[in-house]
């Protein structure tokens, strides 16, 4: 779950910090649409048709100057000529022209209601003005009649963060990346209008009740994903002082526990879980690898399979299985489940780490000695890069801590001797 902060009492929340644009959406769309469907440009004279041309020529190449000339003559000569008006537009909304941008934008929805992206443009420009009524007007027209463009329901989204109504601009953003799920502008909006969402929802959480075990769980888990395992465990006991049978509240304090190296009381919370809830599927499996690293590989294996049983592709459930095969002396069944464990997808990289140092010992017990040499040298070499990861990573700490760090040590001549 993401990070949430929730106020402090009496604390107003902050308002939405102003949107950055992704300036590549408008020089991607201006690529695309600055062009006219040849059954219509075909209708134009061919000096016309040359003017178009090389006007669309100068936009793709920059040269906006000669790209506005260029369009305006040609609107001129052809007023009908819808296409014209867009281009011109857009080049005008690129010069930061809007008011001109707008006036072409409506003369081509004028002519052509339903032409392609000069709504979505309308709505920039009106955008640009701080005009968020008419941009979100517009650009809800542009989604309508194209609802498959991502682009057009990314901005509509920013447009709805912009007028502070982030439920709304959630849900146009969610569409977007339904179309384009890899557009990391569409992303990166759509998480910040999902993060607002959660967190109006946390502050009025905080204002109906405070004391609620719902606040405390809330802390916690924003604890939890701060790394301040301590104070997390301290919030879920509050909650669960106040809600003793709540269903997941002591399976969430076994995790913080066990993130303690407290793994008595981590057993303990996972099986009050259980007993609260037969069916929590993480606890039975947490309390299944407490059991395997306590030596007890029968019970450790059976409580881990069934709860594959009730989730199948349970993180590292390869690994933990092999950790409980070695126990019970199944060293064939072992070196298959940890060699998975090496390349499962999503895998933490200590766990790939210790898979490759557990494959050692089981190929070295199976007698395959060149295996087991060539885990323990793959043990090794991932254990190098951690090391060197980890002291990189520091040194850069260091280094935004203390800026001079970086600085090389300065010369110092030495002293002269005395005569």
């Amino acid at each position: 779950m993401p990070l949430v902060v929730l106020p402090e009492p009496g604390k107003p929340a902050k308002r939405n910090e102003p949107v950055e644009l992704p300036g590549r959406a408008i020089a991607l769309l201006l690529a695309m649409l600055c062009v006219a469907p040849a059954v219509i440009r075909a209708q134009l004279s061919p000096a016309v048709d040359e003017q178009f041309r090389q006007a669309s020529e100068a936009m793709r190449n920059g040269n906006l100057e000669e790209a506005g000339r260029g369009f305006a003559a040609v609107s001129k000569a052809v007023p009908a000529f819808a296409e014209a008006y867009l281009n011109l537009g857009l080049v005008r909304e690129e010069q930061g022209r809007h008011e001109d941008a707008i006036a072409n934008l409506q003369k081509a929805l004028g002519l052509k209601p339903r032409l392609h992206g000069a709504n979505l443009f309308l709505g920039l420009a009106h955008f640009h003005l701080n005009q968020l009524e008419p941009a979100a007007a517009a650009i809800q027209k542009e989604v309508a009649a194209y609802p498959k463009d991502p682009q057009a329901w990314m901005w509509l989204g920013i447009v709805r963060l912009a007028q502070e109504k982030p439920e709304r601009a959630a849900e146009a953003l969610d569409k977007a990346a339904a179309i384009a799920p890899d557009n990391i502008d569409i992303l990166y909006h759509r998480g910040r209008a999902h993060l607002i969402v959660s967190n109006s929802s946390y502050r009025k959480m905080f204002e109906v009740d405070p004391h609620s075990w719902r606040v405390r769980q809330i802390m916690a888990q924003a604890n939890a994903e701060a790394d301040r395992h301590v104070d997390a465990v301290t919030e879920y006991q509050a909650a669960i002082k106040l809600a003793p049978t709540q269903p997941g509240l002591h399976e969430e304090l076994g995790s913080e526990y066990r993130n303690l190296g407290k793994v008595q009381e981590a057993e303990d919370a996972f099986l009050r879980e259980l007993e609260i809830d037969p069916g929590n599927v993480l606890a039975r499996y947490k309390l299944g690898v407490i059991t395997v690293e306590k030596g007890d590989g029968a019970k450790g294996k059976q409580l881990i399979e069934e709860a594959l049983r009730q989730k199948a592709n349970l993180l590292h459930a390869d690994y933990n299985l092999g950790r409980a095969e070695m126990l019970l002396g199944n060293n064939a069944a072992a070196a298959q489940l940890l060699e998975r464990a090496t390349s499962a997808p999503g895998s933490d990289p200590d766990v790939v780490e210790q898979a490759w140092y557990q494959l050692g010992i089981v190929y070295r017990r199976l007698r395959r000695m060149d295996d087991a040499q060539k885990a323990m040298a793959t043990y090794q070499n991932l254990k190098e890069e951690q090391a060197e990861s980890s002291q990189k990573a520091l040194k850069r700490y260091e280094v935004q801590q203390n800026p001079n760090l970086a600085q090389p040590p300065s010369t110092v001549a030495p002293p002269e001797p005395n005569p």
